[in-house]
Parts: structure tokens; C-alpha cells; sequence
């Protein structure tokens, strides 16, 4: 056994790719090395901006000779079938041998392989693994026909610490094997010797003594310490962003964190303001006091090691960039707010939304009536404060700040209207929610209306117009956009025939009709998110039914349908009566299939000969009848629950009676209780879609 290390050296990596790039590194080695048969033990990647490295532990130092016997064609086979199987096996005749079978006398080859040294098997593997490596955009340079991420500068291969030969084909040129890596730009020139690593973590400390962490969770762990600690020390605590974080995470080797401030002055934009010059733009992490409250200070990390006068020109330096950004924000906040938001809604004609499509003025008109056939279903919803949101919601488009940060569309349309308008202001700025699984929905009831009402009325335009998404492509985001419906209505309890309200936005289209495939594409989002909450398909595909059916636009119906189903099964009551209600419809499917028609969902009592069709037809017509209208998880779970009172009279049903009757009136009497049993069932859920 011996261990492996693989090291590529490069210039920088995306950080947004670094992560990826190491899984992919392992998955990749790894899977060559199964499919070799080289037993190994465990593996460990690791990623730094210009590092990428494979640790793999105990790893076989040659193959496994193989004994491999094959039966060939028969011994007085044609010339041509034995010299065909000759062929295949690579032996003479005389390597041959002939043996009795139950079918007669055949040949047999007996092929001896010897397996091959790990050493001289890894080249290959690395090369082919580097040349098809996924990353999602690679480069060419110089004169070379090679793709890497970024220029490729070493490939480092060791086993049991001893550098292996081979070479990288670059296309024009080659990358010969090596084993010396490289420290940090500036803090350390020489290289970095691995001839004689012992362990991975005698690679990381190899790396660390040049000064680059190339273990990621030790460099981002240093990096959050260090940060925590400077912003401790000021008296405050760094504000969550775990994104930022990996992101600075992939843009130093070696982090070193710095406690700069904003001048008070700025203290007075928006806080929203502040983050995206600090955060998106300058990569600093935020601070904030135990409110939550922005506060002044904020935190660099820097890719040195620790000098007091050296740090102090690089704060002077990020500082005075920081001032000239806010001092910017400054200047369009000040002149943002000359312009009442009404006032910069015209200007949105000059904005195109799609082809086919309007512009955004005529986006926000058509919000404007959507938000009121919405509002009604929304409990908690001021009207008119959700369609003067609606009409407002996209005005910030043609502002100034949103023009130098379009992260902060919405946003700051709620700022302009804030001290007016407070409620109007709260559904402006969160109607882009939720933009993730991870995003809060709006915290108005208006603001979820907008929200509703921007989402439908993108799907019901992209779809009109043929721009639906296929396979993986969805540019306009309109998967995201039917699971935030989706997510609304569930979350805050909204009972609405979503099919209407589709309508609505495509007459305001000017559509003649709404997409087919449109609620189709909704449901087909609810199935998926309905699994993800750990229901099982065939559970989820009973309580949607087929689309097209009565009621299936009610997103919250079905979901709870959903949920009171797999509840109800769960139980002992549950189980029995999906027992019964598969022998009743097996019985009806093959007398229906037979006689080539339904049976009607009656029966008359006067035919009735055994006390158990009796009893079954009593607890049938006992079954309360279904509530009209929309029915919540509570209501539909107690209907399910009444249906599991059938359990007995149908297993008594089975037990006692002969369906087959000879006398055909009373055999299709029977067959008739049976179809009010499916009836019954199916007005709950399509039980026929329950597997197992």
C-alpha cells in the first residue's frame, strides 16, 4: 500500500469553482482507480486559489492478477467460428484445451493476467482525467490546444512520496510531472519540496510553512475567527453571510483580517446601500450591533502575513476606494429623492420588457390589475394598498441607485416612498421575494399579493410567447418564479382557483387564452417540492390526480390533500382499507374490461342477500358527504379517517360474499356496491395511483 498525492498548480481559480473543482478532482481519480481495480483507502481533496490537490490513503501498489476462463465454440466447430474465438482470447490452438459438458465437447481458453504496477497505470489516469475535467468555462492560451480553467503551471503525482514520471500533452507542447509546489506570491518564493510526504496532513503543513492554507475549512475557519475577533474587539459582530464568506474563502491563501470604518456621513443611506458598496462591490464583511442594526465598521481580509505598517497602507488604500463608491451612492440617493417614485413610472415605457411582451410600464399596469383579482383571496389584504404596490413596484427601475446597483431593485423604490406611504413601501420592497428556498417570504399580506402578482404575470408572458424553459435551460427563471407561488400559497394559507387568476394575466396580455401547458408546469413544480417534503411519489401522484381535473388549480388543496393522504395511510386504518379498495378495484377492472363499460356507483338493496353487503352498503351511505368549496389539511385528513370506517365492512364484505353470483341481477347488484366503494374513495384521492 502505498499513498497518493495529486497537486495542480495554476493561476488563480474562480472561487465560485473551487469547491466543485476539488469534489469533481476526487470523484473523478477516484472513479479511475475503482474501475482499474485499485483498492484504496480513504481520499481527501483540498483547493486553494492556485492549488488543487488529491490525498487518496493506502492505495494498492499494483493490481490484482486475474485467472479468466472462457468457453469457446464446440471442438468440431468450422475453422472460421475456432479461429475467430483464437482471436478474442489472443492464445494459439495449442493453449487450448477440450473438455466434456453436458452439451457436448467444447474448448475452453484459460487466460492468466498479471496485474499492472499502480506506477505505471497513474499517468494515464491523471492525463485523461485532466484533459476532460468539467469545469464550467475553461481558457486556451499561448500556442497550446489545451483547456484549463486558467493558465496550468505544474502537475505534481507522488506515490508513497516518490514523484512519478509522465508528462501532461498540451497540445503544442508538454507539462512534465513534477513534485515541488508552490508557496505563497509573496511570502514565500522558493518552492515547496514533496518528495517524502507522509500524510495529508503533512502536505496541508508543507503548504502552511509557504504560507498558503490549502485546506479550505482551516482557511475559512482562520478567516472567520480572525474577522469575529477584530469585530469583537470594535464592540460589535459580524453580520451573517455565508456566501461572502466562501467567496473572500476562494480569494486568498493566506488570510489576514483588517478593522476598517465608514465615515458618518454615509451612515445616513440606507443600509441596503451600504452593504452593496461594501459587500457585493468590495468583497468587506459587514458588521452589525446585537439589534441587528448596521454599524460603522466593517472587515478586510487581506492576502499578507501581519504588518503594522504595510496594513495601515492598505486600509488607508481600501478606505479611500470605499469613500469614493459611497460618496457615489451619496450622490444618487440625494438626487433619487428629488423625483417622487410616481413620477419616474412614465419613464419605464423606454424600457423593453420582452419581445412580445410590452415594456415595463406595461408590466406594472397589468400588476396593477392582477394585485386586485388577487387581493380578494388573501386574507389580511388592504386593497388599495396592494395595487398602488403593484403599479409602484417596478418604478425604482429608472432610478439612479438601481442603475449603479440593480441588486437593490425593489428596494429602493420602497425607500423613495417610505416616509408617505410605510405599507405601500414594505410591499415594494419585498415583492422580488422569495428569490430562493432559502429567501423569507414578504411580510405583508400586500406584499405577498405583489409577489403573486409579478411571478403570474412573467409565466403567463413567457409561456404566451414561447418562452418556456426546456431541460435544464430556464433563462428567465420561471421554475424559480412557480415555486415562489407555490411557496406563498402554502405558507400563507391562500385558497384561490389559481386557474382564474391565470386567465386574468392573459387577457391582460392580450392573450386569447392562457398557455395549456402552463398549470400543467405549476403542478408539475408542486409534485417536486410536495417530494423534497419527504412524500412518497405515488402518494403525491394520488392526491393531484390528472391534470385537467375538478379542482386542481387550488394549489393549497392539493397540497393538503397531499399531506392528510400520507398521514392517513401512515395508519393501521389506512393500510387496511388501500387492501381492500385494491381487491375491489382489481374485481371491477376485470368485469369492466370484460363486459367493456363502467358500473354505475349504485345498488338496490332489495337484491341484497347476505348480511354483509348489508352492512357494507350501510357504512357507505354513512360516509358524510364531502364539503364544498376548498378543504383544509384538518377537514380532508377527517374525511379520510370516516373512509377508514369501511376497513371492516369491506373485509367482511370479501370474506362472506360471492361477487360472481349465477344470478347476473344480483352479480351486478355487487359489482355496483363496489363501484360506490371506488366512488367513495376516489372523490378523497386517486387511490389507483398508490403502488405496493
Amino acid at each position: 500500500m502505498a499513498d497518493l498525492l495529486i497537486e495542480i498548480i495554476c493561476e488563480e481559480i474562480p472561487a465560485r469553482m473551487q469547491a466543485r473543482a476539488a469534489a469533481d478532482l476526487e470523484r473523478l481519480i477516484t472513479g479511475k482507480l475503482g474501475e482499474a481495480g485499485l483498492k484504496h483507502g480513504a481520499a481527501r481533496h483540498f483547493v486553494a486559489p492556485r492549488h488543487l490537490a488529491l490525498y487518496v490513503e493506502g492505495l494498492a501498489e499494483r493490481q490484482e492478477d486475474l485467472s479468466e476462463e472462457r468457453r469457446g465454440p464446440r471442438a468440431d466447430a468450422p475453422e472460421q467460428a475456432i479461429a475467430g474465438f483464437l482471436k478474442s482470447t489472443g492464445l494459439s490452438r495449442e493453449q487450448l484445451t477440450e473438455e466434456d459438458t453436458p452439451k457436448g465437447r467444447f474448448l475452453f481458453a484459460r487466460i492468466e493476467k498479471s496485474g499492472a504496477a499502480t506506477a505505471d497505470l497513474l499517468p494515464g489516469m491523471v492525463t485523461s482525467v485532466l484533459a476532460d475535467f468539467p469545469w464550467p468555462k475553461s481558457q486556451r492560451w499561448g500556442a497550446t490546444r489545451f483547456r484549463w480553467v486558467r493558465p496550468l503551471h505544474r502537475v505534481n503525482v507522488l506515490l508513497g512520496g516518490a514523484p512519478l514520471a509522465g508528462e501532461l500533452d498540451l497540445g503544442g507542447a508538454s507539462l512534465a510531472f513534477t513534485a515541488a509546489s508552490r508557496g505563497h506570491y509573496f511570502e514565500h518564493a522558493d518552492d515547496i519540496d514533496l518528495a517524502g510526504v507522509a500524510s495529508a496532513d503533512d502536505y496541508v503543513a508543507r503548504l502552511r510553512a509557504g504560507h498558503v492554507m490549502v485546506d479550505r475549512d482551516e482557511r475559512r475557519a482562520t478567516l472567520l475567527q480572525g474577522a469575529s475577533a477584530l469585530a469583537e474587539a470594535a464592540g460589535t459582530s459580524l453580520r451573517a453571510n455565508e456566501g461572502l464568506v466562501d467567496e473572500v474563502c476562494g480569494l486568498v491563501e493566506w488570510p489576514s483580517p483588517l478593522f476598517g470604518s465608514i465615515e458618518d456621513r454615509f451612515m445616513a443611506l440606507p443600509g441596503e446601500v451600504l452593504e452593496a458598496s461594501i459587500r457585493a462591490h468590495q468583497k468587506y464583511l459587514v458588521t452589525e450591533d446585537a439589534d441587528g442594526a448596521l454599524q460603522p465598521g466593517f472587515v478586510i481580509v487581506g492576502n499578507r502575513l501581519a504588518d503594522t505598517e504595510r496594513d495601515a497602507v492598505i486600509l488607508a488604500g481600501n478606505q479611500r476606494v470605499l469613500r469614493a463608491r459611497l460618496a457615489d451612492a451619496e450622490f444618487f440617493w440625494q438626487e433619487d429623492m428629488k423625483t417622487p417614485l410616481e413620477e419616474m413610472l412614465p419613464r419605464l415605457s423606454d424600457i423593453a420588457f420582452y419581445e412580445g411582451l410590452g415594456s415595463v410600464h406595461d408590466k406594472a399596469m397589468r400588476l396593477e390589475a392582477l394585485a386586485a383579482a388577487i387581493g380578494g383571496h388573501v386574507e389580511g389584504c388592504d386593497a388599495a394598498t396592494a395595487t398602488r404596490a403593484a403599479r409602484l413596484a417596478k418604478a425604482d427601475l429608472v432610478s439612479g441607485m438601481v442603475g449603479e446597483f440593480p441588486e437593490l431593485q425593489g428596494i429602493m423604490g420602497g425607500h423613495y416612498i417610505r416616509a408617505a406611504e410605510p405599507a405601500v413601501a414594505d410591499a415594494v420592497a419585498a415583492h422580488y421575494r422569495p428569490q430562493g428556498p432559502a429567501d423569507s417570504l414578504p411580510g405583508s399580506a400586500e406584499g405577498c399579493v405583489v409577489s403573486l402578482a409579478d411571478k403570474i404575470d412573467s409565466l403567463v408572458g413567457f409561456f404566451g410567447v414561447g418562452a418556456k424553459p426546456t431541460g435544464s435551460k430556464d433563462p428567465f427563471a420561471l421554475r424559480r418564479a412557480a415555486l415562489g407561488i407555490i411557496r406563498i400559497i402554502r405558507e400563507r394559507r391562500i385558497r384561490m382557483p389559481l386557474g382564474t387568476i391565470l386567465s386574468a394575466a392573459a387577457k391582460a396580455h392580450g392573450f386569447d387564452a392562457v398557455d395549456p401547458d402552463l398549470l400543467a408546469f405549476i403542478r408539475e413544480r408542486l409534485r417536486v417540492t410536495l417530494r423534497d417534503d419527504g412524500l412518497a411519489h405515488d402518494v403525491v401522484a394520488a392526491a393531484l390526480g390528472d391534470d385537467g381535473a375538478e379542482g386542481d388549480d387550488d394549489i393549497l388543496a392539493l397540497a393538503d390533500r397531499a399531506a392528510a393522504l400520507s398521514e392517513f395511510l401512515s395508519g393501521d386504518d389506512g393500510t387496511g382499507l388501500l387492501a381492500g379498495w385494491r381487491r375491489a378495484a382489481s374485481i371491477l377492472n376485470a368485469e369492466e374490461s370484460k363486459a367493456k363499460q363502467a358500473f354505475s356507483p349504485e345498488t338496490d338493496p332489495r337484491l341484497f342477500t347476505e348480511d354483509a353487503e348489508i352492512a357494507l352498503h350501510g357504512a357507505l351511505a354513512a360516509l358524510p358527504e364531502p364539503a364544498a368549496g376548498a378543504q383544509d389539511r384538518e377537514t380532508l385528513l377527517a374525511a379520510m379517517q370516516s373512509l377508514g370506517g369501511l376497513r371492516g365492512p369491506i373485509d367482511g364484505f370479501f370474506d362472506r360474499v360471492v361477487v360472481n353470483d349465477d344470478d347476473a341481477a344480483v352479480r351486478r347488484n355487487r359489482l355496483g356496491l363496489l363501484a360506490m366503494v371506488r366512488h367513495s374513495m376516489q372523490r378523497v384521492a386517486d387511490f389507483s395511483k398508490l403502488e405496493g
